[in-house]
């Protein structure tokens, strides 16, 4: 193993290695959020299961972390390719998978949820775990809309229980919002802030209030620029294009919510929607869910406020 491997290792353990109360993780979801959570925690040092509902499922999910690991490694080891399959390897052999989630958390210092945006599912899952996981283990769900406090009743730890919401992708993303509860014990919530620092993330404080603060303020921009088109004040195209070159923006409100999804809009709309009603930035929008009944759900289908390759 060379020297600049050993260098860059320890870069990216030693953070994790100061705080060692959170070492082994484990991430309940391999879809793109999970995989991209474990693929970080790994490369930072930690041990880490990753738990999902089917060996294929958890395939795909692996092979797709080895694909952005591969990635990586070409960036970083451009002039030393061995050291770049040592690097894989490393990280690689500290991630493993596991279909069971109770036996997933057995060693667990740390639990960090990342499957379906479902209240029901959420407290069905971190009530399983409540029982499974050791008194020590701290919980978290990287929920974007769902209060963190509904969740956590599910539990007997509230004072260990917090959110910790990642961006997409993982990897590339440095934000990561910490929310607590009032039942969080600052104990927990200072090493959820030391975890997402040996991460290798930036951390924002969150109360645990509608959307955190990126999605609070990001989701009705998105949906004042579908009511703009509604009312006939302007096309998705000139919105688009006034808040790049006009605001400095990297994209248009349209372009994000069809990068986003219009379904999960409209998710987080109606969910907000029903919790406050009567509030003007959280009224439906008819476009919106006009889309969404087409199927027209953005890029992910293909086509959205504008049409795109899969």
């Amino acid at each position: 193993m060379s020297q600049t491997f050993r260098v860059l290792t320890r870069s990216f353990s030693s953070s994790a290695a100061r705080h060692a109360a959170i070492k082994n993780v484990t991430i309940i979801g391999g879809g793109l959020m999970g995989a991209g959570i474990a693929q970080v925690a790994a490369s930072t040092g930690h041990n880490v299961v990753l738990v999902d509902t089917s060996d294929d499922i958890l395939k795909k999910s692996r092979a797709n972390i080895e694909k952005s690991l591969q990635r990586v490694a070409k960036k970083k080891f451009a002039e030393n390719p061995k050291d770049g399959e040592a690097f894989i390897a490393d990280v690689t052999g500290r991630l493993s998978t596991q279909t069971d989630a109770a036996k997933a958390v057995k060693n667990a210092d740390l639990v960090t949820e990342a499957i379906v945006e479902n209240l029901d599912v959420k407290k069905q899952l971190f009530s399983s775990l409540d029982k499974a996981a050791p008194a020590h283990t701290i919980f978290t769900s990287n929920t974007s809309s769902i209060p963190i406090k509904e969740i956590a009743v599910s539990t007997s730890r509230l004072d260990k229980f917090g959110g910790l919401h990642y961006f997409n992708p993982v990897p590339m993303m440095k934000l990561l919002e910490v929310i607590r509860i009032p039942e969080t014990s600052d104990e927990t919530f200072n090493a959820l802030l030391a975890f997402g620092k040996a991460m290798g993330k930036v951390t924002v404080n969150c109360k645990d209030t509608p959307g955190f603060i990126v999605n609070r303020l990001l989701v009705p921009y998105m949906m004042e620029a579908v009511r703009m088109v509604e009312r006939g004040d302007a096309t998705p195209q000139d919105v688009d294009t006034a808040m790049k070159l006009g605001a400095g923006y990297p994209m248009g409100p349209f372009e994000l919510t069809d990068y986003v999804g219009l379904d999960t809009c409209k998710f987080i709309l109606d969910g907000w929607h029903e919790k406050f009603p009567g509030h003007p930035l959280f009224e439906p929008s008819p476009l919106l869910n006009k889309y969404v009944a087409e199927g027209k759900l953005g890029n992910k289908v293909g086509e959205g406020f504008y049409k795109s390759k899969k």
